[in-house]
């Protein structure tokens, strides 16, 4: 019984958001180290990964769920207003940096609430 809880389809969806935000965080990190790299290009999580995600978890498949992955793309939007090729802007990066961590606590409070409710299920106690 407890297995299914952590195989069930919105368990699995939060699991890879969980994962994909953590991926997006180390694209920021590195792209606010090479903000000053010449011709270094913004990185981000591949951006079809969300509407991967919505697909399959409207279609149920656990299976399909579990084998998404979130990889690192070079972003294909941003253009270079510096003489050195570099796209990087810093005030979007800590812009997004501030979005990706209000999700990723957001993400993070879902799980723990889930993981907090089988506990009282389980013990009688929280």
């Amino acid at each position: 019984m407890i297995e299914a809880l952590f195989n069930s389809p919105n368990f699995l969806a939060a699991k890879q958001l969980l994962q994909a935000t953590e991926m997006q965080h180390l694209a920021i990190a590195s792209n606010l180290a090479n903000a000053e790299t010449p011709n270094y290009k913004r990185i981000q999580v591949n951006g079809s990964f969300a509407e991967q995600l919505h697909e399959a978890v409207r279609s149920q498949d656990t299976n399909r769920i579990r084998n998404l992955s979130s990889q690192l793309e070079e972003d294909p939007n941003a253009i270079s207003s510096r003489l050195d090729g570099n796209t990087v802007v810093m005030d979007k990066e800590m812009l997004q940096l501030m979005q990706n961590s209000v999700d990723h606590a957001i993400e993070v409070q879902l799980l723990t609430g889930n993981l907090a409710r089988l506990r009282l299920a389980v013990t009688g106690r929280s």
